[in-house]
């Protein structure tokens, strides 16, 4: 039994309902340690990804797995008291004020919330959502309440050859929550992944069996143009409610403006020169050929098309 100043590890798997943190999830299992398994509920995840969390444990024999989810509630009541005092003030219109202080009561959807009261969607350079939705609710909801209770090794599914930030991370470190943290498939090939699933009769995420590369947030906002156009295809009611979230997200900013990739500017309107694009004008774009449109630049080149995340909190396409 490993202990540390007499007091017993505790150990906690991090699982995102893709490949990596399945498998680590099984190695976890197959040590005979008791640990525990926690998923951070974005509310912007595929449906079957839930069904395969929920699902996980008695597929397994392993521990169910623990769901988070952040609550904004008060960042929105201490934004929507802003709202009603400062806008009046900067000459917003009355109708504007009282529409975007109506939005901001709590949707029961973290990613919207989060949105909402910070006015506009994540981007690649303003990349919050991860801290917020994923990495903060799972350090104040499990993490510390365990470290109350002694030493607690984190197992984390990241693998080197994913991307080359990931190549770079060490296989072990203390992580500024307090806790360690442990890779233990960091130097495993993407078919040691699947062998494992295989020893344990463990179906993936059936996502993956119909092309997606991530399972992730649907869509993400780093998604590649080819995950784009495969999610549109195959799961468009996931862009008719990104294209609902862009409404609500702009009714409640002072711009009257919101776009899940804020970072993309339209280049097929000559009426409105470098307007940002909405979901619908990107979905579109992406069903062309590659530098049919010059959102490539923003696009393609992301090496592996997903987070930075050093806790496996995002799982990644493989490049």
């Amino acid at each position: 039994m490993i202990r540390r100043h007499g007091s017993r590890i505790q150990h906690l798997v991090n699982v995102s309902g893709g490949k990596d943190s399945t498998a680590t999830y099984l190695l976890a299992l197959e040590s005979g340690r008791a640990f525990r398994a926690v998923f951070a509920d974005t509310g912007n995840e595929h449906e079957w990804t839930y069904t395969f969390i929920q699902q996980l444990a008695a597929r397994t024999g392993g521990p169910e797995i623990e769901i988070v989810r952040a609550d904004f509630t008060a960042q929105l009541a201490r934004h929507r008291a802003f709202v009603l005092r400062e806008w009046p003030r900067m000459g917003v219109a009355d109708h504007i004020v009282r529409e975007a202080a109506a939005l901001h009561e709590p949707t029961g959807i973290p990613f919207l919330d989060l949105c909402i009261s910070k006015g506009r969607f994540p981007s690649r350079m303003a990349q919050f959502c991860t801290f917020e939705l994923k990495a903060q609710p799972i350090t104040l909801q499990v993490v510390f309440p365990m470290l109350r209770n002694g030493p607690v090794l984190q197992w984390l599914g990241i693998r080197a050859q994913e991307s080359a930030h990931r190549a770079q991370q060490p296989r072990w470190n203390r992580h500024e929550t307090g806790c360690m943290v442990w890779r233990p498939i960091f130097r495993w090939s993407v078919d040691d992944v699947w062998a494992l699933h295989r020893r344990h009769g463990l179906e993936p995420n059936p996502l993956y069996a119909h092309g997606m590369g991530r399972v992730g947030c649907m869509p993400c906002v780093n998604c590649r143009k080819g995950e784009l156009r495969s999610i549109a295809e195959r799961f468009p009611t996931h862009i008719d409610r990104i294209e609902r979230w862009e409404a609500i997200v702009a009714a409640a900013n002072k711009r009257r403006a919101a776009t899940f990739f804020p970072a993309v500017k339209d280049p097929m309107d000559v009426e409105r020169p470098g307007t940002y694009a909405g979901i619908r004008t990107v979905v579109q774009w992406s069903r062309t050929s590659r530098g049919g449109r010059q959102y490539d630049m923003f696009f393609d080149d992301q090496g592996g098309g997903g987070c930075q995340s050093d806790l496996a909190l995002c799982e990644r396409s493989d490049p």
